[in-house]
């Protein structure tokens, strides 16, 4: 079935609709289809196995791929449920890919995708990376079916012309007000957010700390607006962006928010990073700990180190007279690791990208390194140079199977070879996943 064309411009296919047989999952909270003339659609709000309606949402004749929406569902998945948020579907809010899928389905689909990757863009199967292709879930997050696990403890609202808060259409400027976001955490949701006006705002994230009280709201200003005064349904610190500087400034409360993980408690600044689910940070300080097993004495490289969570680990297992340095561009997140690991006399941290500061370093040997980089990952040059350091034992955390594999493949020409790799559900109901891979020289063992 082809239902008449609609279209907007000269060549577009926006509107068009297509009856397809759905295809694998692929990176990026889509399966793959192809029409009948063989043009890929990349299909949201599917499964594999389906056969569905799907209209297109971009692309035009001659493109490499359409993107699409599943619009209607003519043979189900036995995997399918009804989306429990009510904002999900096409068209719809864009901040969840999976909600349309069974919880365990949702970790077999991304386990998919990371084997995808590592075959494509690094040549290795599920074996030869030391995993046995299952994504854990967080604890606490196995719930009863059509409950949702409420995790996500920062929020970026966006605000409407109207001054409603809502949340991104996929792939859009545009705002879908809501009443509640499922996946926001508690500490989150109980500031009520979605249930006043933000006039004149652009933007509002709220932050509920793990392990403390503590509650923010940082405010982003349309050109010229003034600030609403915030009275929100629990105590909370309220920061603005600066629309010049894009600087962030302390209206009232404290600057930062106190995260607890690993024992200690860290300080992070407004826009400093900490993992948004309130079990992922112990999740992969665990993970890393296990797979590097430090030793007394030993000296650490922490990259792209935020605010101090892996450096800190790692000096608590190193000993006095273990040392360690981080690396992490952001000036809030450097001042933070600071603060957070001043107790540790042989912790250093050094502000600017890892690429430009590590050379600088003169370190010329390094026992172990973590590594956390961001979504784009570390790239071949900072491998290389990692490598050349000789480290017995390497972690690679990374929120981006794709960054990832491309990663190893760069440590595989280097002599390095993945010992072990396991993969978390720490964003429920997204498309996303995060991994922790252990890599060891090749020809060596523990």
């Amino acid at each position: 079935m082809q239902a008449q064309r609609k279209q907007s411009q000269a060549g577009s296919l926006v509107g068009e609709e297509y009856e397809v047989e759905v295809g694998p999952v692929a990176h990026g909270g889509h399966c793959i289809a192809r029409t009948a003339e063989g043009q890929v659609l990349f299909v949201r709000h599917a499964l594999p196995g389906e056969r569905v309606v799907a209209r297109v949402t971009e692309g035009e004749e001659g493109a490499r791929f359409l993107r699409a929406d599943a619009v209607e569902v003519l043979e189900p998945s036995k995997d399918r449920v009804p989306a429990p948020c009510p904002y999900a579907g096409p068209g719809r809010c864009g901040g969840c890919d999976w909600q349309h899928a069974k919880p365990g389905a949702q970790r077999r689909l991304k386990g998919e995708v990371v084997a995808e990757q590592l075959r494509r863009l690094a040549g290795l199967t599920p074996e030869e990376a030391g995993w046995d292709g299952t994504v854990m879930p967080a604890e606490g997050d196995k719930l009863p079916a059509g409950e949702v696990p409420r995790w996500r403890t920062r929020v970026q609202y966006a605000v409407d012309a109207a001054g409603h808060a809502g949340l991104r259409r996929h792939r859009s400027h545009e705002v879908e007000p809501i009443d509640d976001c499922m996946i926001a955490a508690a500490g989150v949701a109980e500031l009520g957010i979605e249930n006043r006006e933000w006039p004149g705002m652009d933007s509002v994230e709220a932050i509920a700390a793990t392990g403390s009280g503590d509650r923010q709201v940082i405010l982003t200003p349309r050109p010229g607006a003034r600030l609403p005064l915030v009275e929100l349904d629990k105590p909370v610190s309220v920061l603005r962006v600066d629309e010049t500087s894009g600087g962030v400034h302390r209206v009232h409360g404290r600057p930062f928010v106190r995260e607890r993980a690993d024992g200690r408690t860290h300080r992070v600044g407004a826009g400093g990073f900490w993992q948004v689910h309130p079990k992922a940070a112990d999740t992969l300080v665990t993970a890393v700990m296990q797979g590097l097993l430090p030793r007394k004495g030993e000296t650490a490289l922490d990259l792209y180190c935020g605010a101090g969570l892996f450096a800190g680990a790692l000096a608590d297992r190193l000993g006095e007279k273990g040392a360690v340095l981080g690396i992490e561009s952001g000036k809030q997140a450097v001042a933070d690791a600071r603060h957070n690991l001043a107790e540790f006399p042989r912790v250093r941290i050094e502000q600017g990208k890892v690429e430009s500061v590590l050379p600088r370093t003169g370190i010329t040997e390094a026992d172990l390194v973590v590594l956390d980089p961001p979504r784009a990952g570390a790239g071949r040059r900072t491998v290389s140079h990692l490598a050349s350091l000789g480290p017995r034992r390497i972690a690679y955390v990374a929120c981006d199977p794709a960054a990832l594999a491309r990663d190893l493949g760069y440590f595989r020409e280097e002599g390095y070879r993945v010992r072990t790799l396991r993969a978390f559900d720490l964003f429920p109901m997204t498309h996303h996943v995060e991994c922790v891979a252990i890599l060891e020289p090749v020809g060596k063992g523990a």
